[in-house]
């Protein structure tokens, strides 16, 4: 307030008896400490939030969905000086059931969209986005064939990212003469992953000349010994590492059948392999010393992770993920952009102003759009390991700057 001219303190006074004492303390400050460019508005704006409340996504679909709200509540429930009006929809497994909560929200006059799981979803919903000319913040889902988009913005990462972050890391670690053998489940996101971490290495090397090792892929819980012939298989060539592509209950499925059948040697992945309630159904010997690669870690010190972090423990007593993180930044992108299109404010407005929002003081770290719409970002190494009494995604040291 000490900053505040005359004109602006009077003008936020006078409107003190349009939305009472609570508004004008919210026009002042925001929860997070950061001061209000411009007065609040009583204009509520529609948000929808396409993602998975129901099947077997529902696990990330609920993380997404706390990292927008905790944005909100850390907020005073506003975007952009506005009251917000979340409406969820169920993104339910398929392309077909996301295009069904797509034209659920258009329907709605929503503002913006949000969320997002399934890689095959966002691709299946593309042009429903484009076509209805609302903006869409996607929070997870990134498949690299997505191209030439006007309104899907995303806040986390192109799916090949996480292999050609970690690739040279890998190549330094593994001798010239040896081998690293590539398991992974055939669908979309995992090809890209298994795609940039080939590329990254160098195609023609030797150490990654024998075929991938593709499963089938389970996006629930796996079948009983699914894994066990690609496992025998894995054991028998004995390479000098893997670099696998898993998450969920088949990361779970994997890891301890691949350790049961005796091999020891390090194991390379994307940090999905490891991250939400993976570790917590693991034992030390099955997960201790997996290295992944991710854009976010828990522990990273920076003003806006130790935040976001305490207040994400305190409201839901568990460690955050990378996917409440970029639902989180979502809400950030969307509260920046509503602000800059100012009175003006339609979908349209909006998608102009999201390419001016800048630079996003995000829990991973600074990161900002770039020409396809996705974050140029940093990239992190982490290793598992004993933190206490419990399995932890350790931070080791940055990786790459991607994007």
């Amino acid at each position: 307030m000490s900053q505040m001219d005359r004109r602006r303190a009077l003008k936020l006074l006078g409107s003190l008896g349009a939305f009472g004492a609570t508004g004008l303390a919210a026009a002042c400050g925001r929860a997070d400490g950061a001061e209000v460019e411009e007065p609040i508005s009583d204009e509520p704006v529609r948000i929808g939030m396409i993602v998975a409340q129901s099947g077997v996504y529902k696990p990330i679909g609920d993380e997404m969905l706390r990292g927008f709200q905790l944005y909100l509540d850390l907020n005073d429930q506003r975007l952009g000086g506005h009251p917000v009006d979340l409406v969820v929809a169920d993104e339910g497994e398929t392309p077909e059931s996301g295009g069904a909560a797509l034209d659920q929200l258009v329907k709605k006059n929503v503002l913006a969209l949000t969320g997002v799981v399934n890689s095959a979803v966002l691709l299946g919903i593309r042009d429903g986005v484009e076509q209805a000319k609302i903006p869409l913040i996607a929070s997870n889902s990134s498949p690299s064939t997505l191209q030439s988009v006007v309104y899907i913005w995303r806040t986390s990462y192109i799916n090949d990212e996480p292999g050609r972050a970690l690739a040279p890391y890998v190549k330094e670690r593994v001798p010239a003469s040896g081998e690293v053998a590539i398991v992974a489940p055939e669908y979309d996101a995992a090809v890209d992953s298994v795609q940039g971490f080939r590329q990254s290495f160098g195609e023609s090397d030797p150490r990654i000349a024998a075929p991938v090792i593709w499963t089938k892929y389970y996006p629930g819980k796996p079948a009983r010994n699914a894994y066990a012939s690609h496992i025998t298989q894995l054991v028998n060539r004995d390479p000098d590492a893997i670099y696998c592509f898993f998450s969920g209950d088949s990361a779970v499925e994997f890891l301890k059948k691949l350790r049961l059948a005796g091999y020891r040697k390090p194991i390379y992945a994307p940090g999905f392999l490891t991250e939400g309630p993976v570790l917590d159904q693991l034992r030390t010997r099955e997960a201790d010393g997996i290295v992944t690669s991710l854009n976010y870690s828990a522990d990273l010190n920076n003003a806006a992770n130790r935040r976001f972090a305490s207040a994400f423990r305190k409201a839901h007593g568990s460690t955050p993920t990378t996917y409440a993180m970029a639902s989180y930044d979502a809400a950030q992108v969307l509260d920046k952009g509503i602000r800059i299109a100012g009175d003006n404010l339609n979908p349209l407005q909006l998608n102009l102003a999201l390419g001016r929002i800048g630079q996003i003081d995000s829990p991973r770290g600074p990161w900002q759009f770039n020409q396809p719409r996705t974050p140029q970002q940093k990239w992190y190494l982490r290793e598992v390991q004993l933190d206490g009494q419990v399995l932890s995604n350790v931070l080791v040291s940055e990786l790459a700057t991607l994007g």
